[in-house]
């Protein structure tokens, strides 16, 4: 098991279900509905799933190998790209079911959310399965797993600053002395993600030194 093909099945259902409501007949509105419930609690659940467990991961095996300014940039992306979704999918609930703005708000969720997959895919995912060995990442997998099974029913969908993210994550990781960032177990939480322990999956994240995050800053 690995994270990285946990986080690509998401998006392969996540595409799937954007895709069956663009298949249902818009006087359906009770399918409608439903699909859209289902889709949007899975929105948020999956990006929560990634801030408490892939991103803070991401940054420490980049900042042990020492492409900290890389991860950084794309961790930031990426947390403004889950705010762009909460957005969007919060629209949507201002329109009636069925409706042509209705669906142009869940078209804008789907365009949103699209881009971020992508760039997520290209980016992020690649570069964690060259930095974390194996093993790390069958044991994120299962913190993985487990963070979506406890939360099925859904998370609170809160918008969150890139920049106090990523700086809230380094400043909770230990020295680099503490261990490889390749191996070890899976929990990450941070004061900005909540807890992500999964009882024997826990390890520490090493430390990122000094580095500083305000150039990077998404427009």
């Amino acid at each position: 098991m690995d994270i990285t093909q946990l986080i690509l099945d998401d998006h392969h259902e996540q595409r799937r279900l954007f895709a069956i409501l663009e298949q249902i007949d818009r006087a359906d509105t009770g399918v409608l509905s439903a699909i859209w419930s289902r889709l949007a609690t899975f929105l948020e659940l999956h990006a929560a799933a990634e801030e408490a467990i892939f991103y803070p991961s991401l940054l420490q095996v980049g900042l042990a190998s020492r492409r900290g300014t890389g991860v950084e940039a794309e961790t930031l992306d990426a947390i403004h790209d889950h705010n762009e979704i909460r957005d969007a999918v919060t629209e949507v609930a201002r329109h009636q079911v069925g409706t042509d703005a209705w669906f142009a708000a869940v078209a804008a969720a789907n365009l949103a959310n699209s881009d971020h997959m992508g760039e997520e895919e290209r980016e992020g995912l690649t570069d964690f399965r060259r930095l974390a060995g194996l093993q790390r990442r069958h044991e994120l997998a299962v913190a993985f797993a487990a963070y979506e099974a406890r939360n099925f029913a859904g998370v609170p969908a809160v918008d969150k600053d890139p920049e106090a993210y990523v700086r809230e994550v380094e400043e909770e990781l230990p020295s680099p002395s503490a261990g490889s960032a390749s191996t070890g177990s899976a929990s990450t939480g941070s004061a900005s993600t909540g807890s992500a322990s999964t009882g024997s999956a826990s390890t520490e994240l090493p430390s990122t030194g000094s580095l500083s995050i305000g150039s990077l800053k998404r427009g």
